[in-house]
């Protein structure tokens, strides 16, 4: 059996992957799926946070249950802004994991930034229209009202409705850090993108826009909207076991 550290993607927290979790765990599994530090804090717990930061607490997480499993391989994964974690984790300690799995997740090259790569994605008014900032700009937050048929417009409406009102306030500085990697670190690691087709908050041409910039990962496709762990937890489970080194 293997180990999977989950890192969710802006505004969430390790709940959103309970659904998935579960079926990992069933499946014999070890599922870790923390809040990343300063999600919802206050404006000077938010203010402290940076991307390294973020990467460090993910690579942290690998490496202790690494150590819990005896040595049974970790899967890293990250989920839409998660992405950047993962691979900031897997720059810092390629070691404190054996694969990474981005889902529907920022995939960026080294010298790039969320905020840049926002830049050339087209234009997505749903999505932005939601979002508001907080604490001077230091954080964004999402109108949770709105949010549904942005982020979940075909999961199941009661899980949906028993998450939207859960999100956070996202701390806004790791989308302006630019990314700095190398093949041999984060490169030398196996990577899966699970692409999500029905998805408007990273649209499906942005997704593989992103497999362009960094190709050689392995593509599952799911037919789900931006919160597959609700949407399609089973088929997700299962792109998760894939990831596993054979």
């Amino acid at each position: 059996m293997a180990g999977f550290v989950l890192i969710h993607g802006s505004w969430h927290g390790g709940w959103c992957f309970d659904p998935v979790a579960e079926i990992l765990r069933e499946r014999g599994h070890t599922v870790v799926a923390p809040t990343l530090p300063g999600m919802g804090g206050t404006a000077e717990e938010i203010a402290a946070v940076t991307l390294a930061g973020w990467g460090e607490f993910a690579a942290q997480h690998c490496r202790e249950l690494k150590r819990e499993l005896s040595g049974a391989p970790v899967v890293l994964a990250g989920h839409s802004r998660g992405g950047l974690v993962v691979s900031t984790a897997a720059e810092a300690d390629p070691g404190a994991m054996d694969a990474l799995v981005y889902v529907c997740a920022m995939m960026l090259p080294s010298g790039m930034s969320r905020a840049q790569f926002k830049e050339l994605e087209g234009p997505n008014p749903a999505f932005d229209g939601i979002i508001s900032k907080l604490h001077g700009g230091l954080a964004t937050v999402v109108d949770a009202a709105n949010a549904g048929p942005v982020f979940a417009q075909v999961s199941p409406p009661d899980l949906v409705a028993a998450v939207l009102p859960r999100l956070l306030a996202e701390p806004h500085a790791p989308r302006s850090q630019v990314l700095q990697l190398t093949p041999e670190r984060w490169g030398s690691l196996p990577r899966t993108y699970v692409e999500c087709t029905l998805d408007r908050t990273i649209p499906l041409d942005s997704q593989r826009k992103m497999q362009d910039y960094s190709p050689g990962a392995k593509v599952v496709t799911l037919e789900a909207d931006h919160s597959p762990y609700l949407s399609k937890p089973v088929e997700l489970a299962d792109a998760l076991e894939g990831a596993l080194p054979r």
